[in-house]
């Protein structure tokens, strides 16, 4: 058990691509230079390709069998995704294929998850041991710029039908040889909010002639700690975290605003409704007893990353084939953490799931300026692609 034979044999390969990538982080919408490797690499490998999909992604297509012969309607056809933007961090790495650009660095592993999808793409085109279309897309932007839905809007499933997509991440503290992958919900929806507390100044010495914004967006930020702890089921995760509150600029003036500011995060559609509508009743009527106004503006950035149950046991049984089902887990913890790949679960059916980058010192969390994906993982997760295809796509009846 292990990376299937022929993609084993492309490691050398993959971590020359990872590393080049590495090097060289673009940040979301600006992936110019790593958009421009994917489209020639998979060109070389005989791939169809498509530039410029919400604005800077790239799609390759590759056909084999019915596929081949019918590349319109009917077709069977899934999507593999792989995200290709990096962060605005200073790496503190010394390597060899460290950031060349001060201020980025690939943080999050997605110049490895390019490089997997690259290699399944190559053995793939090589092999073409199944029957229908795969559409290899790498998607910009992900940290939190909305790439996903700029591909979806630029017409992505209509233009590239898919019965299914499927993605994939690291998770530094999972050892490299195990995946974990469970049905239903498993990332949870994020959002951003700002709330405007508008008082009436006045001097710090005579606070009886004013309506102070501090002390109102101070009881909002307590009542807000309510919404979970009594308005959501207690069977439902979520959280609401104000993270900044914001208010005057001297020891003796009364402000005439103050805002607070946080994040919110829920696993479900109904659960971010009942939050946005929770929030936007206790704030307006915390200012109303005091005598101000509060004005509310909660941003879903993300939506919840809801795995289908038939292709999330799919994937599953996949994972169990190259690791053995001991190093599978099927039922791993909730993650608040959010992903914008939600957004092509939304409108495809398919799965999410997370390979292990190595545990313990050298298991370096996720967008830390130490980070750094795990090579060794390169084959692996390149074969959950290619025997994923060759299994939901499978020649025959």
């Amino acid at each position: 058990m292990g990376a299937m034979q022929g993609i084993a044999a492309l490691h050398g390969e993959m971590t020359e691509w990872r590393h080049d990538i590495h090097a060289h982080p673009e940040l979301g919408f600006a992936e110019t230079r790593t958009a421009e490797l994917v489209a020639r690499k998979l060109e070389s490998f005989g791939c169809e390709v498509h530039r410029g999909v919400g604005r800077t992604g790239v799609v390759g297509v590759l056909r084999a069998g019915s596929g081949a012969r019918n590349p319109g309607d009917g077709t069977r056809a899934v999507g593999l995704r792989a995200d290709m933007d990096a962060l605005p961090i200073e790496e503190a790495n010394t390597f060899a294929h460290r950031s060349r650009h001060a201020g980025r660095m690939h943080a999050c592993g997605h110049d490895g998850h390019t490089t997997m999808l690259l290699g399944a793409a190559k053995y793939l085109a090589a092999t073409r041991n199944f029957d229908g279309t795969v559409h290899f897309i790498f998607q910009p932007a992900e940290e939190g710029l909305g790439g996903a839905q700029a591909m979806i809007a630029d017409g992505l499933f209509e233009r590239f039908p898919c019965e299914a997509v499927f993605g994939m991440h690291n998770r530094p503290s999972l050892p490299v040889g195990r995946f974990a992958v469970r049905a239903g919900p498993m990332m949870a929806a994020g959002g951003f909010f700002d709330i405007k507390v508008s008082g009436k100044g006045a001097h710090g010495a005579r606070p009886e002639t004013g309506i102070d914004p501090v002390i109102v967006a101070a009881h909002i930020a307590t009542a807000l700690q309510t919404i979970v702890a009594r308005n959501v089921s207690p069977l439902d995760a979520a959280v609401v975290s104000v993270t900044k509150i914001q208010g005057g600029g001297a020891y003796n003036v009364i402000p005439q605003t103050a805002t607070l500011a946080g994040t919110a995060r829920a696993f479900s559609r109904a659960v971010m409704e009942q939050i946005t509508a929770s929030m936007q009743r206790l704030a307006g009527g915390v200012a109303a007893a005091f005598g101000a106004t509060a004005e509310t503006d909660l941003r879903w950035n993300f939506a919840p990353t809801v795995n289908d149950p038939r292709e999330a046991e799919l994937a599953a049984r996949i994972c169990a084939a190259l690791v053995g089902e001991a190093n599978v887990e099927r039922e791993p913890p909730l993650i608040m953490a959010s992903e914008d790949f939600s957004f092509m679960l939304e409108k495809v059916p398919g799965c999410y799931l997370n390979i292990g980058n190595g545990a313990g010192e050298s298991g370096c969390e996720v967008h830390n300026p130490g980070y750094d994906f795990n090579d060794a993982a390169l084959p692996l997760g390149a074969s959950f692609f290619a025997r994923l295809v060759e299994t939901r796509l499978a020649k025959g009846p």
